[in-house]
């Protein structure tokens, strides 16, 4: 107790004298840099480029770069007629498709973008028909637009970027 007091009493008087006493914060670890080449996804690059920002405003433990030259991408998009689909190879690594046979049907372009992303960053498709699910995907209504994670969706993507130890296996994700 009285070592209490005098460090109460040092603070006090360093205070005074315009000395200001810091205590050390916790150390908290940079973000994991994620590269995508989006040069492949065709008249979509700046959905891609959307979704990715969508992402980086949700999310902490992990940030969606566009590619820089001499780096080799974690992620590639393309575009083809078929339906939006992710090939995940492991957590933060692999590609997907911008599928126009979605946006043809109505589907919004920035939630199918942000949707695949979050394929990339470890999260399942759950098909809860609830618009405010990003992971919904084709199960909420075509009238849906809400491209941005809920905040469990969000909680996951910075716990599975948390740890390098967090591994998520190889996966493949298709709308249907």
């Amino acid at each position: 107790m009285l070592i209490r007091k005098i460090a109460a009493a040092v603070f006090a008087i360093l205070a005074l004298g315009g000395v200001q006493a810091v205590t050390a914060a916790p150390a908290t670890a940079a973000p994991r840099i994620l590269y995508y080449d989006a040069s492949q996804a065709q008249e979509f690059k700046a959905v891609v480029d959307q979704g990715a920002q969508i992402w980086n405003n949700s999310v902490t433990n992990v940030r969606l770069l566009p590619v820089t030259s001499g780096r080799t991408p974690n992620i590639r998009i393309y575009a083809d007629n078929g339906w939006p689909r992710t090939y995940s190879s492991s957590l933060g690594n692999g590609y997907w498709y911008m599928g126009r046979q979605a946006v043809n049907q109505g589907y919004n372009p920035p939630r199918i973008s942000a949707h695949e992303f979050g394929h990339i960053l470890g999260l399942p498709d759950r098909r809860t028909g609830l618009c405010a699910d990003l992971m919904s995907g084709s199960s909420a209504p075509v009238s849906c637009t809400n491209a941005n994670p809920n905040a469990t969706e969000a909680r996951t993507v910075n716990n599975n970027f948390a740890s390098a130890a967090m591994a998520v296996p190889s996966k493949v994700y298709a709308w249907q």
